[in-house]
């Protein structure tokens, strides 16, 4: 039968030749085949990658005419999963990639040169020698389904259908299960599959599939075993290297991100490593003048998806940029507009500022699609989460609420919220712009509180009014800044100044950067403002004021009359009590970034970016003034009344309300059960300054300031002071809720000296130094011989005897409520804004 039917089969191939090629018995086509012909009857998208969209097969066929001509390609997450911690969310943007199509015989590579290692050079062959000294990429590989002229078409479904943004490695790295694409529920999305003149979009619906999903994943998706999201591929045409743009160089101090490769037509007397900054193109209409319209202003638009009168603060608040560029000699180059309903977030003509929903409070990004070659900006793109504003809101409510009836103080709150969209919009632009965060700049500036640029991370400035603290109301008033800062200014004029005919640039943007330094103004970043790591005492994020010692005591006297007021009335009438404790967190914890900011003073050291021969400070200790000042500081933080809640607080807050359930990340954590634990604010205050003062590596700064300059307190030095206000507290031999707040600290301290001293990865000297503390600190309760100190001198001796089993004696404090929903150690292209501040 087989013999049969191969016989049948070649007859008719030699009946009807043409038939057998126009339509192919296998599906395939041969390359002879005339595109018109192939595509009959199916929907054609002419554009920059004119497609087909062939309904009964369910493939996407693409016109491939230009070959060995670069565009580029990145992917983005067009519908989301919608859970902050995983990360997979709308409008996520993926890595650009140049590639360009490269023919060989009926096959069509998409090849990505490599970028990161050029020669810069007119010879050929040292462009040649580079090129094949390191590897490329294939995205994709096409056969040829038919062809006319110099056109070809290809089927472009395959490299469609593939989790293009990493969604599978995201769900796993964040343990969620493990997943795997469904290629049997995946499809093409045609109503957002378009192509336009410039770039070609192409959007699929693909599923997921994997057992045992985590508790993020839960939460967000319907059927938690299926995850389905649609991704976006996005081919765009890149600008012509003519010489019509020019990449402006990188000077570290000044912040922007942007672009670098290894030159290796490089001089060996000159650095081989290039940089350039990222920056839109922007040109004068008339360059001789000092201000002039742009050639092309910058236009953002915004998401109309966002609720008004959010939608109108964010558009105030990124329209904030123009004052900028006017700095810079450019009028009205900067716009913003509402995204016309006709158009389509995806085309790369648009700048887009997107209104994106999760199910809990979550960062805000801002992120640009740039060329690679050059660093010229192509698109920009802000995500804004929604659920920020209530958080805000929450804050205003804690710090000023006081529900008389259900509209008193509404509108006050509401402009705090809407104050911090616009300071917030602002900040995510910029970094499309190609600014990264300048966290010493709220420390800068001729404001009271700094505030010399939206790019640093502002906390709401409250203060009191009123006669006698016990009288005084918090004023809200000028809780965020209005308008673009000083420093964005300077920032803008050496990213986008357009200098003379012949100038010489490098000159130009030097003087910039030195008139910058000499209006007072610098520039620190994420790597300088960590608390745990980084030294600098003026470089963090969500701080206030130029001393942040001074600044932490003023926030504690905030707080102090906050917890004071703090009542039922902090919620509507009809709202669950329970809800409460919502509320009470941030203002019990309204002093932690200030904490964290004063910290940073002991063993701190004042650096720069700084260039030789510019004249700015290379480095230099804080004085033993200012850290003594600092430690002064947090250690009132210690201080058992400062820990206390007021008696009518720890009897406003019942256990959870049914369906009531709270969010873990925004109440304390307890040790009670159901009940509220009076202890579990305090624990977690207090394990926030002692984890903080006792960071390793502070300590090991500590012992090397001490030992080159014997004028600045050492490690011993800070441990003492702990020792005299948290050992020898009084409170420790009263009773009561405020004795029983110093003897919780008291054991939190000595659980963080046991860690600290059995820490493998200490240094030495630190480890030494605080085994010393331990010592003195066992006589002075040995010394006492009473029954109330046996406990924590048997610790000790848990300690000296079995150093590698003290893990049980140790008790793991309470952590604090998320602050930022996130690890804070995100880079700023990823992370770039979020918290309950």
């Amino acid at each position: 039968m087989r013999q049969i039917l191969l016989i049948i089969n070649c007859l008719l191939l030699i009946i009807q030749p043409s038939a057998a090629q126009n339509f192919p018995v296998s599906g395939t086509a041969q390359p002879t085949d005339k595109i018109a012909a192939f595509t009959a009857g199916m929907d054609k998208q002419p554009g920059f990658l004119t497609f087909y969209w062939d309904a009964k097969k369910g493939k996407i066929w693409v016109e491939i005419s230009q070959f060995d001509t670069e565009f580029l390609y990145y992917p983005t997450l067009a519908q989301g999963v919608g859970s902050n911690d995983i990360g997979l969310d709308r409008g996520r943007l993926g890595q650009e990639h140049v590639v360009s199509f490269q023919r060989t015989g009926n096959k069509i590579l998409m090849v990505e040169p490599n970028y990161n290692y050029r020669a810069i050079s007119n010879d050929p062959v040292e462009k040649r020698a580079v090129a094949e000294s390191f590897a490329q990429s294939v995205h994709a590989g096409f056969e040829i389904m038919a062809e006319e002229g110099n056109r070809v078409l290809v089927d472009f479904t395959p490299f469609l259908m593939q989790d293009a943004v990493g969604a599978t490695q995201a769900i796993a790295q964040t343990k969620q299960g493990n997943f795997r694409l469904d290629p049997a529920r995946c499809a093409m999305y045609l109503p957002r599959s378009k192509a336009f003149p410039q770039n070609t979009e192409f959007e699929v619906t693909i599923t997921l599939s994997g057992e045992m999903p985590g508790g993020y994943l839960r939460e967000v998706v319907p059927t938690a075993t299926a995850v389905t999201m649609r991704q976006h591929h996005s081919f765009v045409q890149l600008p012509p290297l003519d010489g019509s743009y020019k990449p402006r160089a990188f000077d570290p101090r000044i912040g922007y991100g942007g672009i670098e490769y290894f030159d290796y037509a490089t001089p060996v007397s000159q650095p081989i490593v290039k940089r350039y900054i990222s920056r839109h193109r922007l040109q004068k209409k008339d360059p001789s003048a000092v201000i002039s319209e742009a050639v092309k202003p910058i236009v953002y638009y915004m998401d109309p998806g966002a609720p008004e009168p959010i939608r109108q603060a964010l558009m105030d608040g990124i329209a904030w940029w123009n004052q900028a560029y006017e700095a810079a000699g450019f009028r009205d180059a900067f716009l913003v507009k509402l995204l016309p309903p006709n158009a389509d977030p995806m085309d790369i003509r648009y700048n887009l500022v997107q209104w994106v929903h999760r199910s809990t409070r979550g960062w805000s990004y801002g992120a640009s699609i740039i060329d690679p070659r050059t660093g010229e900006i192509l698109k920009g793109k802000v995500t804004l989460g929604s659920l920020r504003v209530r958080q805000d809101y929450l804050i205003a409510q804690g710090l000023v609420g006081k529900f008389d009836t259900d509209t008193s103080h509404v509108d006050e709150m509401m402009q705090l919220s809407l104050a911090r969209l616009r300071q917030l919009a602002a900040h995510e632009v910029g970094h499309t712009l190609g600014l990264p965060h300048n966290y010493l700049a709220s420390t800068q500036g001729r404001a009271a509180f700094g505030r010399a640029s939206v790019m640093d991370y502002p906390t709401m400035v409250a203060k009191l009014k009123g006669a006698t603290p016990s009288a005084s109301a918090i004023d809200i008033s000028d809780a965020y800044t209005v308008g673009i800062g000083e420093y964005d200014k300077w920032s803008i004029r050496y990213g986008y100044t357009q200098f003379a005919d012949g100038a010489n640039e490098k000159q130009e943007l030097d003087k910039i950067v030195q008139d910058m330094h000499r209006a007072g103004l610098s520039f620190l970043t994420d790597q300088d403002a960590r608390p745990e790591s980084s030294a600098h005492p003026q470089t963090h994020l969500w701080d206030n004021g130029q001393n942040a010692a001074d600044e932490l005591r003023r926030v504690m006297q905030v707080r102090q009359v906050v917890l004071a007021n703090f009542s039922e009335k902090k919620i509507p009438a009809g709202t669950p009590m329970t809800t409460l404790e919502e509320v009470l967190v941030p203002m019990f914890l309204f002093h932690r970034y200030q904490v964290e900011a004063a910290v940073k003073s002991v063993a701190g050291q004042v650096y720069t970016n700084a260039l030789r021969g510019d004249g700015q400070t290379v480095t230099a200790s804080v004085s033993a003034a200012e850290q003594n000042k600092a430690l002064a500081a947090l250690l009132e933080t210690l201080h058992p009344v400062a820990l206390s809640l007021p008696d009518a607080a720890l009897r406003l807050i019942p256990p959870r309300a049914f369906r009531y359930e709270p969010n873990p990340r925004e109440v304390f954590k307890r040790r009670t059960g159901m009940v509220f634990d009076a202890l579990a604010p305090a624990e977690t205050a207090a394990n926030l300054t002692l984890r903080l003062l006792l960071n390793p590596e502070r300590c090991a700064r500590l012992v090397r300031q001490k030992a080159t300059d014997p004028t600045l307190p050492g490690l011993t030095d800070v441990l003492d002071k702990l020792r005299e206000t948290i050992v020898r507290s009084p409170f420790l031999g009263q009773e009561g809720y405020s004795s029983e707040i110093a003897r919780q600290t008291e054991k939190l301290l000595l659980d963080h000296l046991i860690r600290l001293a059995t820490n493998k990865e200490a240094d030495g000297r630190v480890r030494e130094l605080t085994h010393e503390t331990l010592l003195k600190i066992k006589l002075y309760y040995d010394a006492r011989l009473a029954a109330s100190y046996a406990y924590r001198s048997w610790l000790i001796d848990q300690y000296l005897t079995q150093p590698d089993r003290v893990g049980g004696t140790v008790t793991l404090a309470q952590p604090a409520p998320d602050g930022a929903p996130i690890d804070p150690g995100q880079e700023w292209l990823l992370d770039t804004e979020c918290d309950w501040r």
